[in-house]
């Protein structure tokens, strides 16, 4: 697995609050969705290639399947 690293970030109180409702709402930590939004958004511009961690599954896609 790929080294982990923290770094602070800070947000708008009402962005973050929206977040966690995401999060919770796909069955992820906080931090398991922003870094899944941010993978998303990195692999969508064409700024990244396919990590060798795929993302965690999108649950709130109805197409989804285990």
């Amino acid at each position: 697995m790929a080294e982990r690293k923290s770094f602070l970030l800070r947000v708008d109180g009402q962005l973050l609050d929206h977040l966690k409702q995401w999060a919770d709402d796909d069955l992820r930590s906080l931090n398991g969705q922003i870094e899944f939004l941010l993978r998303r958004a990195l692999r969508d511009s064409g700024r990244a290639k396919e990590t060798t961690n795929p993302p965690t599954p999108d649950v709130s896609n109805p197409e989804h399947k285990e």
